[in-house]
């Protein structure tokens, strides 16, 4: 993805993770070793780290409301990965399918990873199946398991617009 904005200029996005380890900074390590920049929105809890050190310095940034982060994240977002957490991913994963759903914002192509991990802790059929959600909600998002699957989907969806 950085290679792809860097040869277009930045027009075609910049990677922004939540800024700490894990997943996140294999992001911001990935975007820095492909000589890009990358976006960090970290959170201030007390049981947190600072930044990863692969963030991009000029664009790393502290919040200290959850609320204000997530809005940050999706006012600018092409697509939206998600990979295997707890609570906190949870939270930003529902808030952000629920807003794509309720039309507070436009679709964009919302990639989970790891089908085996959502199936075995969600079971969004059922969700379907009991009229909590429509059974086209289940089409607000789609799993991929590798880099190449999710740059599938990515280019899928824009080929759609």
């Amino acid at each position: 993805m950085t290679q792809r904005s860097m040869a277009s200029g930045g027009r075609e996005g910049v990677i922004c993770t939540g800024g700490g380890p894990g997943v996140m900074e294999a992001g911001n390590k990935g975007a820095h070793e492909a000589g890009g920049q990358s976006i960090g929105l970290n959170i201030v809890l007390p049981h947190e780290q600072a930044p990863n050190a692969y963030v991009t310095p000029d664009l790393s940034f502290n919040f200290h409301y959850f609320a204000i982060r997530k809005m940050h994240f999706l006012m600018r977002a092409a697509a939206v990965c998600v990979f295997p957490g707890g609570f906190g991913t949870l939270d930003e994963m529902f808030e952000s399918l629920t807003l794509i759903q309720t039309k507070r914002m436009k679709p964009i192509p919302f990639l989970l990873f790891g089908r085996a991990w959502w199936d075995t802790i969600i079971n969004w059929q059922a969700l379907a199946d009991a009229g909590v959600i429509a059974q086209s909600d289940l089409s607000l998002f789609c799993f991929v398991e590798t880099a190449e699957e999710a740059m599938a989907a990515i280019d899928g969806w824009s080929a759609r617009e």
